[in-house]
């Protein structure tokens, strides 16, 4: 599509990635082992989610066929390890975008597909014992701490258990956040995202912290249902969340990017899956649909390639509401996930 072939236009001849998704093909994506909205599987045992969809979209573009992929579920702890020894070619794992990571691990990241922030999760009831010492704390902690005194707040979790998953980014900045207020707490490691959660339905942590969209699908599961369990208000941190390359394939980099760019492109614009062939017709898009054209064949790949990322999953729009959104069991409204023209965050830069 316009945007599709548009996103040819900062295509570069195909490096070595592509050239051995090709002679494989198929696109080896590296996908969590189980996170709702993101990656998990349906009651038809297909794999599905925003990030599913985005390893679908970049296959639709590579290999001309959205079905070509082999989704490899990973703990947080292996992803990295995948994408360096070659297991997987693109990691689409709910990941946090960090200059860290880009320096330590050798990895790049294409973008951002879903901005979020770590919270903390907790039982709504609590014994009212501890609700008293809960306000005692608060009457010694930050108005940042305390804007509402009820069951629990951080506050309250001064020195308390909290279950994190490892390999990941939350415990560090669990870490700094309570060390700047003065406070402390009792880590429980869990190695997955399903043990962390068992351990703190079982209660062996007050609190279970990880980014808010995976608390909330966190929460679907519990035992005693949604309504016994609240994700509190304070976010500790920035969690920008995108796909990672290996560094040193410029070219497919590029492709995986620029792939994201249309799809966030495309709701701008009003493209959809519906109308995506429509709206090719449309004299104003024929210009940017022939320059797109001419970059892939540089790239070598099939002409039209971000009409067949839209047809395969849709705009970024699309993807966000059937997937984590109002067309979901997660119901996460848009927020910082809206278009820069509608008061969010997500901006392509111009196609062309």
């Amino acid at each position: 599509m316009l945007l599709a072939t548009t996103c040819g236009t900062a295509f570069a001849a195909a490096g070595e990635t592509l050239a051995q998704i090709k002679s494989r093909g198929e696109l080896r994506c590296g996908v969590s082992d189980g996170i709702t909205g993101f990656s998990s599987r349906d009651s038809k045992g297909l794999m599905a989610g925003l990030d599913v969809d985005f390893c679908r979209a970049v296959a639709a573009v590579a290999l001309g066929d959205a079905r070509k992929v082999n989704f490899v579920q990973l703990r947080a702890s292996e992803r990295f390890p995948a994408l360096k020894g070659g297991t997987i070619d693109l990691l689409a794992r709910n990941t946090t975008w960090t200059l860290g990571r880009e320096v330590s691990l050798k990895v790049l990241f294409a973008g951002i597909l879903f901005y979020d922030g770590q919270g903390l999760m907790v039982p709504k009831r609590v014994d009212q014992q501890k609700v008293a010492e809960a306000k005692k704390v608060v009457a010694t902690k930050s108005k940042a701490l305390t804007k509402k005194v009820g069951e629990v707040t951080i506050a309250s979790l001064d020195k308390a258990k909290i279950c994190i998953e490892k390999g990941t980014t939350h415990l560090q900045n669990l870490t700094d956040f309570f060390a700047t207020r003065g406070m402390s707490f009792e880590p429980v490691i869990a190695d997955s995202a399903s043990e962390v959660a068992d351990a703190f339905f079982a209660g062996r942590c007050a609190a279970l912290s990880s980014d808010t969209a995976q608390l909330t699908a966190v929460r679907l599961r519990a035992p005693s249902g949604v309504s016994a369990y609240t994700i509190l208000p304070e976010r500790i941190s920035k969690e920008p969340l995108g796909p990672a390359v290996r560094a040193g394939d410029d070219d497919w980099l590029m492709l995986v990017r620029w792939v994201l760019f249309t799809l966030i492109s495309a709701e701008e614009m009003g493209i959809t899956q519906n109308n995506v062939l429509v709206r090719f017709r449309e004299p104003e898009l024929q210009q940017l649909i022939s320059v797109g054209d001419d970059a892939s064949k540089g790239l070598g790949i099939a002409p039209g390639p971000g009409a067949r990322a839209i047809q395969s999953v849709g705009n970024y729009g699309e993807m966000f509401e059937r997937n984590v959104g109002r067309g979901s069991p997660l119901k996460i409204e848009r927020g910082l996930n809206q278009l820069w023209t509608k008061g969010g965050l997500m901006y392509a830069p111009p196609l062309r």
